[in-house]
């Protein structure tokens, strides 16, 4: 049998069923689970984003000084992208097991492309007097790196973070598949048990997520870098 069969009866059977979409009863008697899913799923995460930001922005310095290693870095990372992501978390747990260790490689490699692409861009974007000003005041090249050409970077940088970030929120919920945790655990739950609440509630909870952490980052990326405000806005 195909895997579309028991899962159209599943999605059939969940849509057809009679009880209401969101029990405020269950919800008021289950906020620390809740409450723990969000955890979890904030903690995964901010996890995958924050490795992905370690291992980006060395190789974006790579593929921008060394010119040829571009087009490899963006390929290989693009590869990773384009893997459909039950696939990846099937590869990897004959490997690794089912656990946070599996899932993170996946949602590692998913934030790859994301930042690696937005920090070249950035460093790209530095306009090439502002280059010529900081050689001229006798900054090295590492200098000129890290004084002038990563911070004016900072709003891409801050773009792809935010992009990676809510994408990884979504990637999250297929991860709790192989029991890596987070809210995911409440939507498939509620499949499986053919109670609506918890997949509404993972779902809602998910959605809250993402707006949350993009405000938040949109928010960093204001004082981090206020000569990128309008002036008087």
């Amino acid at each position: 049998m195909s895997a579309a069969g028991p899962l159209s009866h599943l999605s059939q059977s969940f849509l057809a069923s009679g009880q209401p979409w969101v029990d405020w009863h269950w919800v008021r008697h289950h906020l620390g689970v809740i409450r723990h899913d969000i955890w979890e799923h904030t903690f995964l995460t901010g996890l995958a984003v924050g490795i992905g930001l370690l291992i980006a922005i060395p190789l974006a310095i790579l593929a921008y000084r060394q010119k040829w290693t571009e087009a490899p870095i963006l390929g290989l990372t693009g590869a990773i992208y384009t893997i459909p992501s039950l696939a990846l978390l099937g590869f990897l747990v004959p490997i690794t097991g089912l656990t946070t260790t599996t899932a993170e490689i996946a949602l590692v490699g998913y934030t790859l492309l994301i930042l690696v692409r937005n920090v070249l861009t950035g460093l790209h974007e530095v306009p090439a007097d502002i280059r010529e000003a900081a050689r001229g005041m006798g900054y090295t090249p590492t200098g000129q790196l890290l004084r002038v050409e990563l911070p004016l970077a900072v709003p891409a940088i801050m773009a792809g973070l935010r992009v990676a970030t809510v994408t990884t929120i979504g990637l999250v919920t297929i991860t709790a598949l192989i029991g890596a945790g987070g809210l995911g655990q409440l939507i498939y739950g509620g499949l499986n048990q053919d109670f609506r609440t918890l997949t509404v509630v993972g779902a809602v909870a998910s959605v809250g997520l993402a707006v949350v952490a993009d405000g938040l980052l949109v928010g960093v990326q204001r004082l981090v870098t206020p000569w990128s405000r309008r002036r008087g806005g």
